[in-house]
């Protein structure tokens, strides 16, 4: 034999590895045997081109010194807050972002 085997044909186009597992039903293998490519999803993005602008300009903003918090006025120093100024700002103009996460009541 020149190819070496019984699954080389397989084994040369990972295609048809996936294509032929797609016909078996998923419970049918261990995961860790499964090809990682099957697992694989294209996603929608999460947030929009408007909102990465806006988290920009805070950063940019913050960098500078010039970023402000809402109600005291102080400087901001923390890039998390930054970023959170940033897509509240994207929030109030309409962009793509997810809505925030609200608090747990006990």
């Amino acid at each position: 034999m020149i190819g070496g085997g019984l699954g080389t044909s397989l084994d040369s186009d990972p295609r048809q590895k996936i294509g032929c597992l797609r016909r078996v039903p998923l419970g049918a293998f261990p995961r860790s045997e499964l090809p990682q490519t099957l697992f694989m999803e294209l996603k929608m993005a999460k947030y929009g081109k408007k909102a990465s602008e806006k988290v920009e300009t805070a950063m940019h903003e913050r960098k500078k010194g010039t970023l402000k918090s809402g109600k005291s006025g102080k400087k901001v120093k923390s890039r998390k807050q930054a970023i959170a100024i940033g897509l509240s700002q994207a929030r109030r103009e309409g962009a793509k972002v997810p809505p925030k996460k609200s608090s747990s009541k006990k």
